[in-house]
């Protein structure tokens, strides 16, 4: 089982991957539904962050700091980092953003590693929909230093239009430079299922008639 089988299998195990009908911030009806928020425990957290720094690894995205948005990005960057230590030897920093800056004490809007020009950072984040997360963090990033953003790490991609005739991972793309890896994508979802490595063939069709509908 490759590690992207593994992701989908416990994405089903921790809630966080169902299958049904639910309707979208967007308005459509759509046959699954991703809620990172289902995450929960120390050892769910663990085996994420574990998850990310195998998609690190494998796309041999250069970097030196993983950076997290607040909020959701927080957990997310500190336990990729974790497992970039202990499963690759890869010692990385780590930092994340206030929602507003500090005017005491040390002050700033980040906390932990003090970006420098030239580092080679990579954005840690849940799912894109519209590229909020991207676009509000590349100016305060830029703000900092002059940092490198190697790429972004989410944990799928939806793989479906926005606004227009590209997805927001290839929006952003077009519009910042960065690109987006994905743990997995929707077409890995949809293989999985085929191949029985969750359950959900019953919903098999109606996914399909999304992808055909919203796909890209």
């Amino acid at each position: 089982m490759t590690y992207k089988e593994s992701f989908i299998q416990f994405m089903v195990e921790c809630g966080v991957l169902t299958f049904g009908e639910f309707t979208l911030k967007s308005g459509r009806i759509a046959p699954y539904f991703i809620n990172c928020g289902n995450y929960k425990t120390g050892g769910q957290l663990r085996r994420l962050g574990e998850y990310y720094a195998a998609c690190i690894h494998e796309n041999n995205i250069p970097v030196e700091t993983l950076f997290g948005p607040a909020y959701k990005g927080i957990p997310l960057a500190v336990a990729a980092a974790t497992a970039l230590s202990a499963k690759y030897d890869q010692d990385v920093f780590y930092c994340f953003d206030r929602k507003e800056a500090k005017d005491h004490g040390e002050g700033g809007m980040f906390v932990g590693k003090t970006l420098t020009d030239g580092e080679k950072v990579i954005i840690i984040d849940d799912v894109m929909t519209s590229g909020k997360a991207l676009r509000e963090s590349m100016p305060k990033l830029k703000s900092a230093a002059n940092v490198d953003v190697t790429g972004m790490v989410i944990t799928v991609d939806r793989q479906e239009r926005g606004t227009g005739t590209m997805s927001a991972v290839q929006e952003v793309k077009q519009e910042f430079g960065v690109t987006v890896y994905p743990i997995v994508t929707m077409q890995d979802i949809i293989d999985a299922i085929r191949n029985d490595v969750v359950p959900g063939k019953e919903y098999l069709d109606a996914m399909l008639a999304y992808r055909e509908q919203y796909g890209v």
